[in-house]
């Protein structure tokens, strides 16, 4: 017992020290040189002038983004404008261009029978099963009205009457692809209280009415053309007008401070958002509804019910911005320096286990020295010969 004690706290106070080992063999060299010349190479070329990890970051753009649209288009036998086609006509990120509207109109509060095949009945009781339903157009009462004919009927309904029916067919409204989307966008770098937008300051209105963007010959202009941002997507009119769908444009800064500020500028890019469903046999495209209400003369409420079919688009922007600090280029380098020290470890793996002379260099590489209490001198363990000149040069 007592020895082993004595030997852990002889390893506890022993200390080690490197010792250099300089093995001149051609193989080893080049293999040390060359990982040492790919890890500078990654930190150089990616590190620093990719990733630029010598500047400090801000990713929490502040943005704000207003939109207009303008075209006429024919649908129903009426000619529509901004105010007929565009929902929610507040200029926002997100909005939608309708392109074909089934309407329902002079819909009373009352009882009447439900137009969904899905409701049809023999029976009462028929129509029992669907209390509390959610898919009807009103709520059910449990009555299978039945038409003079005596053929099958449709439960009844309590609710806006007569029911919403998308049986008639029509046509959708394809001159949109002439529309134009005025987008403006600024943005803000809250760390480094930096500000810019998404057009020049000096463009006057008359160079931003002629424009159209173009992401080589003019990527600079506000003004899409909503053909355009389809064919983007891979996308037509004709594809997406019957049931909608739904058009993500994002505008991206990624902004190097530490050049001319005038060199922030956005990149544009388009895509379809809700592509995965697009081969769906249900929920595909993209529709809602929206009611507009008026009174008879005596006071009693109807409106009519719009559903429509629209394209939707998604204004997303997204960004950082970039700028030398010492703080993060210290780190950078002191993590390129110590990775460079990964050649001699790798060399040392092969030195040690897959060379000729394995046991020479361990020998040469890793070597023993105990203290000896005789004399009052400390000396190695074994002995070793005088180093000469010559064994000198030897180590070396």
């Amino acid at each position: 017992m007592s020895s082993f004690v004595y030997g852990c706290v002889i390893d506890f106070f022993t200390y080690e020290t490197t010792k250099s080992v300089v093995v001149k063999s051609w193989s080893v060299g080049i293999i040390n040189r060359i990982v040492q010349l790919l890890i500078i190479t990654y930190f150089v070329g990616w590190v620093f002038i990719h990733e630029k990890a010598y500047q400090i970051s801000d990713t929490n753009i502040e943005s704000s983004v207003m939109t207009k649209v303008k075209g006429f288009g024919h649908h129903n036998n009426r000619v529509m404008d901004v105010a007929d086609y565009v929902y929610p006509p507040q200029g926002a990120g997100v909005f939608c261009i309708m392109t074909r509207v089934l309407i329902t109109e002079n819909q009373f509060q009352g009882k009447c029978a439900e137009t969904n095949k899905m409701f049809s009945c023999d029976t009462d009781e028929d129509c029992h099963k669907y209390f509390g339903s959610i898919l009807s157009n009103g709520v059910i009462t449990g009555i299978c009205l039945k038409s003079s004919d005596g053929s099958k009927g449709q439960c009844e309904i309590e609710g806006w009457c007569p029911a919403e029916s998308d049986k008639h067919t029509v046509t959708p409204m394809l001159q949109v692809t002439n529309f134009t989307i005025f987008i403006k966008n600024s943005i803000r770098f809250p760390l480094f209280d930096v500000t810019r937008g998404n057009f020049p300051s000096d463009m006057t209105s008359k160079q931003i009415k002629s424009c159209n963007y173009h992401p080589v010959t003019n990527r600079f202009c506000p003004i899409f053309r909503v053909g355009d941002v389809l064919n983007y997507t891979g996308q037509t009119v004709e594809n997406l007008a019957e049931k909608g769908g739904e058009i993500g444009i994002n505008i991206e800064w990624k902004c190097n401070l530490d050049l001319n500020i005038d060199k922030c500028v956005p990149n544009y890019s388009f895509t379809r958002l809700d592509a995965p469903f697009d081969k769906n046999a249900v929920s595909k495209g993209y529709n809602f509804r929206f009611a507009k209400h008026f009174k008879t003369d005596n006071g009693t409420e109807f409106r009519t019910l719009h559903k429509a079919f629209a394209i939707r688009f998604d204004v997303m922007v997204t960004g950082s911005a970039g700028k030398f600090n010492t703080i993060p280029t210290l780190i950078s380098l002191v993590a390129a320096f110590t990775s460079v020290g990964l050649g001699t470890v790798l060399c040392d793996v092969i030195l040690l286990n897959f060379l000729k002379g394995a046991d020479q260099y361990k020998a040469k590489k890793f070597e023993e020295v105990s203290e000896r209490s005789d004399k009052g001198v400390p000396h190695s363990e074994p002995r070793q010969p005088a180093l000469t000149q010559d064994r000198y040069q030897e180590f070396l």
